[in-house]
């Protein structure tokens, strides 16, 4: 876990998120009905390496993955929940598609994460991608000095319960700074003023994955990184990282 010390170390991290934001802006501007996946991470590749940042993503290998992970972005369409590869999947019209995005800059990592519709979108696309959205509000907003960690949590859970949504188990936040993944893990399910206390100084992925139908069950898909919703239902996965400051609470993946 890396606590930030100075104005330097936030300015770098800013400009990791900058570039991450950046790339996730290009791709959803190309995604649209007809372009295939592995275009959109090719894209992402060159905005990157435009921006002299390398990917956190590409050649990722935590323990419980059977491979590294093959890509620059997870996307993640439809019933995909997170982690979904990059291959030659064709958008529809109607689709729901979830672009996550990391890199990093002189050794420190941004990362965040956009839901888009591809074309037109029925009513309760709509309303569970608004619903995700508040629910990352939420979370950043009670992400302050003297809070618990299950204050963030509770306050993204109450947001996605309020619209009967569902928070499948094990996925969540986490720690971010010089390595893509830190402790500590950040729920999105949790009790309130429990917890590790937040400090001045410490970064965060806040992101949470909200699906459609209110059960809180994914499956990992044969690819071996893609978790899916069991029912087929549609989820939404939005996601910013976030500096703790005496302030509040900054958001380090804007452009």
């Amino acid at each position: 876990m890396v606590v930030l010390k100075s104005a330097e170390e936030i300015a770098v991290m800013r400009e990791a998120g900058r570039v991450v934001a950046l790339t996730l802006a290009a791709v959803a501007e190309a995604a649209r009905p007809g372009v295939r996946l592995v275009d959109l991470d090719e894209l992402a590749t060159e905005m990157i390496a435009k921006h002299g940042a390398t990917s956190s993503f590409l050649g990722y290998h935590p323990a419980w993955a059977p491979t590294p992970y093959p890509g620059v972005l997870c996307l993640s369409v439809n019933d995909a929940i997170v982690h979904g590869i990059p291959d030659g999947r064709v958008l529809r019209e109607g689709d729901l598609l979830s672009i996550d995005c990391g890199a990093s800059v002189d050794g420190y990592h941004g990362d965040a994460a956009i839901t888009i519709g591809i074309g037109d979108l029925d009513a309760d696309a709509t309303r569970l991608l608004d619903a995700t959205t508040a629910a990352l509000a939420a979370g950043i907003e009670a992400a302050r000095p003297g809070a618990r960690l299950g204050d963030v949590s509770h306050a993204i859970e109450s947001t996605a319960r309020a619209g009967g949504y569902g928070l499948p188990p094990g996925l969540g936040g986490h720690g971010i700074g010089r390595a893509m993944h830190e402790d500590p893990h950040l729920s999105n399910t949790g009790r309130p003023g429990r917890g590790m206390r937040l400090r001045e100084g410490l970064a965060l992925a806040i992101e949470p994955m909200l699906t459609e139908g209110g059960r809180d069950r994914g499956r990992t898909l044969h690819d071996g990184w893609t978790v899916a919703t069991t029912d087929g239902r549609r989820a939404a996965h939005a996601e910013h990282t976030i500096a703790i400051t005496a302030d509040g609470p900054v958001v380090l993946t804007l452009p």
